[in-house]
């Protein structure tokens, strides 16, 4: 017998499934975030999705969005959460809420706030009480509003989520820490399941097996992978067993593949990003999906089914027809166990390695199909052949009584969806052929085209095939087989091409807040900025100074060096070699150091793509000297005796292949050194004294060596042929004495909201490397929306309307970015006083800004 595992406030949760007010329920969620769109569209995003037919949407809560400094929280305007979760109960839709405290969603520093990095003794997301005792302040905050939203108390919130994918993060006490969030979360109220998802698979390392935390799991297969259905399969036997349903909490956005998992087992299916949006501002983070690094773009669209702007795809028709399926099996879906195909299944396309079924309530099984190929294919059921659409999966009827709507007789075969069903009716989606058996009479119906129903009567049924489109509009059917639609969806004209916008230059330039001087250059953080922008400046004898090396420096640094503007660096803080040959005796140096965002994902190839790293300009040094010092390294490892050998860095010849061989040599130097490693390929270990060995990677091939001597040693795994490694010394004196000032991100959103002064300009405009321009844009009143395409080279743009900033972007040579258009700003409807921050920047052509298109928003 099943016992109930999660029963609380009519939300019931056990291996049966998903049960609210006692009725199963097959859960399909959007990922929908109100921080990331206009206060203004909440509502019609979630009328949207609900439209979709999906019943559910899920939505973040960022911490650093709503606590903007220390101790300095805000719920309103676009941070009204309260207003957010309403309109979600209005619309009819559930709420999974996951206030984290960390969220990765490509956020800026996952939700974490920045601050926290300041205090050497707090640690992200551990069992510490610095760090507990600060999410302790934000879950004060957030909880009680969830706990007064949540479902029982007249509100949509039916679970909560504890974290984000902690198994991908090196947590040291899970247990400890996953128990302290559910007792903060149980002390604020909240009765509804709490979850945790996990990442890759590690239900322990999501959850920490904590009693009351129900796992998930975050799921991102390849939509073309034959193997989808046996890993989820074995996932839904794994909670299963400790009697839960399988909760799928992020995937894919493709219905064909939400179909694999929805007859592997899934009880909720929660596709990343369905409704897409922007993120505004300072608000992206700094990513790992570079090589290494990333930065995530102004728009947040990732291909779902409804656009940043709003638009809908194709894959929105998808959704309406599995949320028809699902409506039309209702309990018999919900309440199905998942199995694999009683009958044999062969195909002549591509298709899974173990097809999925569910065994129905009422007897029957649905057999999910599909066809991972790009033409049309046959398949043979059962014995019975039935055609098959490319890039598509059938949900199958196989051997389901038909009592439940009327008629006594079994449906042995239907080889397309069941999209309706009534007493004498049923109906079916499909683009081919559509076989039905019944009983033991087969039929097969041609393929349906749009507006072009086929019909037909079997055993005293009517059966209808509609063409997936027609399918995703069905109101109803009749009970002689007319089929009712709603009306087709608005297709706007393209709209005429908008003219080059007109651009007003200000004489004015934003100010800067002194924030004193200090030896060497400290983080932007300390300086109280935490999104934004900081100036370093300082003179330096460079004189006899080849090159500077700049050590840590994250995220984006603009530098001049005795008036010699040097091409932007964007390294995620690894180090930099800058040539300063053509600087002569002592030399003015200003760096202009902004902040894209902290990062979202904790990873160790480069500093700043650390969890709670921090920005700024890090460390610049003089060097002095450069040494080679690849030889006379000693051997110690596979038979290698004593008096240990020597020989040149990686020079050991040996039979035992990937056998980790350690390299130890001394090193001296009177003042700081860097240590450098060229040609690393694979990770390797360096240890110094008796420290802790640290790994060094491809993308950061350096070491810091205090002054002295130093007993260095690198442990790397043999090679036969030998490593191409060569090691300099590099002798390194700081650079001091830096005045710093900064501007925030208010200071900037307020000089941009200020009106002056103004001169009309005619584009095209050129720009210094290195010059500063601020913008006045004429905005058509009462707009509905523009795109702002930016047509130039070698800048950076940002802009501001409607008092917020509305994003960034960067066009000519530049680093990697992801996550949806980087090449425009979108400025949403109604929103007046566009002005734009414009950046000239050195590197290949000219700094130029050609051009300012507007153009309407929709895609």
């Amino acid at each position: 017998m099943s016992h109930p595992t999660i029963l609380n406030n009519g939300v019931e949760l056990d291996a049966r499934g998903i049960r609210i007010e006692g009725a199963e329920r097959v859960v399909l969620c959007a990922s929908l975030f109100y921080f990331r769109l206009p206060r203004e569209q909440w509502r019609a995003r979630l009328e949207q999705v609900r439209a979709s037919g999906y019943t559910c949407v899920d939505v973040y809560l960022p911490w650093n969005f709503h606590e903007t400094a220390p101790g300095r929280f805000s719920f309103e305007g676009r941070r009204d959460l309260a207003a957010f979760l309403d309109l979600a109960h209005e619309t009819g839709l559930y709420v999974i809420a996951r206030p984290g405290p960390y969220i990765c969603s490509e956020w800026d520093g996952g939700a974490l706030p920045a601050w926290l990095g300041l205090d050497p003794e707090l640690r992200v997301r551990q069992h510490e009480p610095r760090y507990l005792a600060q999410v302790a302040a934000w879950f004060d905050q957030v909880l009680p509003l969830l706990a007064e939203r949540q479902y029982g108390a007249g509100g949509p919130v039916i679970m909560v989520q504890l974290e984000n994918e902690l198994d991908f993060f090196d947590c040291e006490d899970r247990t400890g820490y996953l128990t302290a969030l559910r007792d903060q979360a149980v002390r604020h109220g909240i009765t509804v399941p709490l979850i945790a998802c996990a990442g890759q698979g590690d239900l322990a390392g999501a959850t920490g097996n904590v009693p009351g935390v129900v796992p998930a799991f975050n799921f991102y297969p390849d939509d073309d992978s034959p193997h989808i259905e046996p890993e989820v399969r074995r996932y839904a036997q794994l909670v299963a067993d400790r009697d839960l349903p399988l909760l799928v909490t992020e995937t894919n956005r493709r219905h064909r593949t939400l179909r694999r998992l929805l007859a592997s087992g899934a009880s909720l299916i929660a596709p990343y990003l369905q409704s897409s949006g922007w993120n505004f501002g300072y608000t992206p983070s700094s990513g790992n999906w570079g090589s290494p690094g990333n930065f995530m773009s102004h728009g947040y669209d990732f291909g779902g089914y409804v656009s940043s702007t709003g638009a809908e795809r194709p894959e929105y028709a998808e959704a309406q027809v599995l949320a028809r399926v699902i409506d039309t099996l209702g309990a018999q879906l919900a309440h199905a166990t998942s199995s694999v195909p009683r009958g044999e299944v062969t195909t002549d396309f591509p298709t899974s390695s173990s097809l999925s079924s569910l065994d129905l309530r009422d007897g029957g099984q649905l057999v999910a199909v599909p066809h991972l190929g790009a033409e049309a294919g046959r398949a043979v059921v059962d014995g019975i052949p039935v055609a098959v659409a490319a890039d598509s999966c059938p949900l199958m009827l196989v051997d389901v009584p038909l009592r439940s709507w009327g008629h006594d007789a079994t449906l042995t075969l239907a080889s397309a969806d069941l999209v309706a069903a009534a007493d004498g009716v049923l109906a079916f989606s499909s683009s081919v052929p559509v076989t039905v058996v019944i009983g033991e009479q087969q039929v097969e119906i041609p393929a349906p085209t749009v507006g072009m129903h086929r019909r037909t009567t079997v055993s005293g049924l009517v059966l209808v095939a509609l063409a997936p489109s027609d399918a995703a509009r069905l109101q109803r059917i009749d009970g002689d087989g007319t089929v009712h639609l709603a009306d087709a969806p608005h297709r706007p004209s393209p709209p005429p091409p908008t003219a080059a916008a007109t651009a007003r230059r200000r004489p004015a330039t934003a100010p800067e807040q002194p924030a004193g001087t200090h030896r060497v250059p400290p983080t932007l953080e300390s300086l109280g900025v935490y999104r934004g922008r900081g100036i370093y400046r300082t003179t330096a004898d460079l004189g006899d100074i080849d090159e500077l090396l700049l050590v840590g420096a994250a995220d984006i640094v603009d530098l001049t060096i005795a008036d010699r503007v040097h091409p932007s660096l964007a390294r995620f803080g690894a180090t930099e070699r800058i040539d300063v040959r053509e600087a002569t005796g002592r030399a003015a140096i200003e760096a202009v150091v902004e902040i894209w965002g902290h990062a979202n994902f904790d990873d160790a190839r480069l500093p700043a793509l650390r969890l709670g790293a921090l920005r700024g300009l890090g460390t610049l040094w003089k060097v002095r000297d450069t040494q080679d010092v690849s030889a006379l390294w000693t051997v110690q490892g596979h038979w290698a005796g004593e008096p240990a050998p020597l020989r040149v860095l990686g020079g050991w010849s040996s039979t035992r292949v990937a056998v980790p061989l350690t390299y130890t040599r001394t090193m001296r130097a009177a003042t700081a050194s860097a240590l450098h490693l060229q040609g690393v390929v694979e990770p390797l270990r360096v240890r110094v004294d008796d420290g802790e060995p640290v790994t060094v990677h491809t993308e950061n091939p350096w070491v810091l060596l205090p002054a002295g001597t130093h007993q260095v040693s690198i442990t790397l795994p043999h090679h036969p042929s030998g490593d191409d490694l060569r090691a300099e010394l590099l002798v390194l004196e700081s650079v001091e004495d830096w005045s710093c000032a900064a501007q925030d991100d208010d200071l900037l959103t307020g000089f941009a909201g200020q009106s002056g002064p103004t001169e009309e300009i005619q584009l095209p405009l050129a720009l210094k490397p290195g010059e500063e321009v601020w913008l006045d844009v004429d905005l058509p009143p009462g707009h509905n929306g523009f795109r702002l395409c930016l047509d130039g080279s070698q800048i950076r743009a940002t802009g501001w309307a409607g008092a917020e900033c509305i994003g960034r972007t960067w066009i000519g040579e530049r680093p990697a970015f992801s996550g949806g258009d980087p090449d425009s700003l979108w400025i949403p409807p109604g929103w007046s006083g566009l002005t734009l921050f414009v950046q000239g920047m050195q590197g290949p052509g000219e700094s130029e800004l050609r051009t300012l298109w507007l153009k309407s928003e929709t895609d």
